[in-house]
């Protein structure tokens, strides 16, 4: 088995989901406080002054910080093996803050071409609204990358593995190129979460996370986070959350504390589940494309093997019938539920063509393999028989 490196607290990893951050009020509380507080006070009029002045540790308002999102904050930089983490209300606020905190009219932005919906609106239509410049490559192409990063570049977005294609990226070589042209990487790691892919240690400068999906992993609430180096979340992301208000509630914050405790295992546990239903399904004669990073067919497997510990929780497949075929697959379905959330204990599906990538035009699915016919599972944990059994019975109602 291999050692687990202690973090700057001491602790290890698994240790640190657990007990990470942990800030106990007077009272001794065995679980974490939920701080359910907009403001502070202040014992004297000097304290308030001084706190606003940065010059004393108080809280002052808990659009600027909180006890409890504190907490979460520690225990993810502790995960990520970071300096520093804020947290915001999503993971969109969380991505849109950690790219906007930065640019400005005239920047240079480069983006990969396969990314969730709302991100690519987001680096596609918004960032131009403001004078930004931005280039959308092949993330799996790098050559292109190398012609879109050949001028000076002040951010590059991507994420690795995609949704909904799932498409792995070489973030060493990506970032070394962003570096070379001057700009920042930034990573959104939600598919392999911070369980089986570390983006800072592979040259990343910033890494996203929706806290929405695994780092909950229940479908209760909503959350984002942000992490990276001291200079970039101390000069552009403090002031920018501080003034702009994504802030994440308490009781999220503490629901996410609540998640991170069973972070590792739940991810391991569901990838293995995943892994075993996607061997299944890559040697069934029916299905004539299934994508998984785990499988040996997967066309970036070697960076798979190079980039992260595991194979991710997500598996992408082709029914055959187009979208009469996957929407009467969804529909047979008696186990899986349908639902365009990802990350959860329970087995999610979804038609990315008619929901998360509707607004693409159909060439742009094609591009991304977004075909009619296109289905994406999220494997939750349930027993791995009873998802291949639900997921057969419904293939026989596709045709």
């Amino acid at each position: 088995m291999t050692e687990q490196a202690k973090g700057p607290n001491g602790l290890r990893p698994k240790t640190n989901l657990v007990r990470g951050g942990t800030d106990r009020s007077e009272f001794q509380e065995t679980s974490e406080a939920i701080f359910a507080t907009s403001g502070y006070i202040y014992k004297t009029a000097e304290e308030a002054e001084s706190a606003f002045q940065g010059e004393n540790a108080n809280y002052i308002y808990s659009r600027f910080s909180n006890p409890t999102v504190t907490m979460f904050e520690t225990r993810m930089a502790l995960l990520e093996g970071n300096d520093a983490c804020r947290a915001t209300a999503t993971g969109m606020a969380a991505v849109f803050a950690s790219l906007m905190c930065m640019l400005k009219a005239g920047d240079h932005v480069v983006a990969s071409r396969a990314l969730f919906g709302s991100c690519l609106y987001v680096v596609g239509d918004i960032l131009p609204r403001y004078g930004i410049e931005v280039d959308i490559v092949d993330g799996t192409d790098l050559g292109q990358w190398e012609k879109a990063l050949s001028r000076p570049t002040q951010a590059v977005f991507l994420e690795t593995p995609s949704n909904p294609g799932l498409e792995v990226i070489d973030l060493e070589s990506v970032a070394d190129l962003t570096h070379k042209a001057g700009g920042r990487l930034v990573v959104d790691n939600v598919f392999a979460s911070p369980i089986q892919q570390k983006p800072l240690t592979l040259g990343a400068d910033v890494v996203v996370y929706s806290a929405t999906k695994h780092i909950d992993g229940q479908g209760r609430v909503l959350g984002g986070a942000i992490l990276g180096d001291p200079e970039y979340m101390e000069e552009h992301l403090r002031m920018f959350l501080r003034h702009t208000g994504p802030a994440l509630s308490p009781f999220n914050a503490w629901t996410l504390l609540k998640g991170l405790e069973t972070l590792d295992i739940r991810v391991h546990a569901m990838s293995a589940t995943a892994t075993r239903v996607a061997e299944w399904m890559a040697g069934r004669d029916d299905l004539p494309r299934v994508v998984f990073p785990g499988l040996e067919s997967h066309p970036q497997r070697a960076l798979v093997d190079k980039q992260m510990s595991g194979p991710g929780t997500v598996i992408g497949f082709e029914v055959p019938g187009g979208k009469e075929g996957a929407f009467n697959f969804l529909n047979a379905l008696n186990l899986l539920d349908i639902s365009n959330n990802l990350g959860d204990a329970k087995s999610l599906v979804t038609h990315p063509a008619t929901t998360t990538h509707q607004r693409l035009s159909e060439e742009e699915r094609e591009a991304l393999g977004i075909t009619p016919g296109y289905v994406r599972i999220s494997v939750g944990l349930e027993d791995a028989d009873d998802l291949m059994e639900d997921i057969d019975q419904a293939l026989g109602h596709a045709a």
